[in-house]
């Protein structure tokens, strides 16, 4: 590749990375202004919006209810979609190609759709709406990206390694717990990380399965289509913020972990 080839190449990567953290610049912006309406630039700057967002009790009412939906979902969509890319990527038996096309089905219906699907059946049943039901609801849409990712470290597994360890005497608990969970591990981390922020974001279906619950991505779009402040765009940074300390927790635990197997291990 040439100088010019490079150069093209350095600028087109520049721009797409500009048009996909400009929107998130943008808000950052508005949090700073202490007027209504959004003009740029400020003429007085001011961290007031912060504040106020760090003192309303509401903050972390809506965080903690997020994070709530958010932390069940991820843990029973890895320990469900475990077992379901088991069946769907390891296993040979009658049915698994429909089983395969029922799993993946969720993905393709509209959310919208699909809350409303799901607020119909929870009313007809007699349950009230909360975040319980939110909770499934996610579910039903995220369990299938879920398997499919865990789907695919099995793809590459060799099962031969499980009938090898039994035959050194092995149990089934030291099978699964020395061969194959740290083969899956990667899976089960990517797995859990997109169900936690797919669930974390998600509007269309909160929107009609969480009642009287409010959660983060519902506070927002009620705020800013009805009665904007700069406070909504501060909690909305704050909430990218937590975000991002929570990937980075995870990545630094795993880096921690494999630091000390690493060390643990004999030369």
């Amino acid at each position: 590749m040439n100088r010019a080839a490079r150069y093209l190449c350095g600028l087109w990567l520049g721009v797409i990375v500009t048009l996909l953290y400009l929107p998130i610049l943008s808000v950052g912006l508005a949090s700073l202004a202490n007027t209504r309406y959004m003009r740029f630039p400020h003429r007085d700057w001011s961290l007031g919006a912060y504040a106020d967002a760090l003192n309303q009790h509401e903050t972390l009412v809506l965080h903690l209810t997020s994070l709530k939906v958010a932390l069940v979902v991820s843990v029973l969509s890895v320990a469900l979609a475990t077992l379901g890319a088991m069946a769907f990527a390891r296993y040979d038996w009658t049915g698994r190609s429909l089983f395969q096309k029922m799993v993946v089905l969720p993905i393709f219906f509209p959310q919208p759709v699909l809350g409303l699907a799901l607020l119909l059946f929870f009313t007809a049943i007699g349950i009230t709406p909360s975040w319980k039901t939110a909770v499934f609801a996610h579910m039903v849409w995220v369990l299938p990206i879920v398997t499919l990712v865990i789907s695919i470290r099995l793809f590459g597994y060799d099962p031969a390694q499980e009938d090898a360890a039994r035959d050194l005497g092995a149990s089934r608990w030291q099978v699964l717990r020395e061969v194959t969970l740290p083969h899956l591990s990667p899976g089960l981390v990517s797995g859990g990380l997109f169900a936690f922020l797919l669930s974390w974001s998600n509007l269309p279906l909160s929107v009609f399965t969480t009642g009287a619950d409010t959660t983060l991505p519902e506070w927002l779009f009620s705020r800013v289509a009805t009665n904007y402040a700069p406070v909504v765009s501060a909690i909305a940074v704050i909430a990218t913020l937590a975000s991002v300390a929570a990937g980075l927790v995870v990545i630094a635990g795993l880096r921690l972990r494999r630091s000390r197997r690493g060390a643990g291990s004999p030369v």
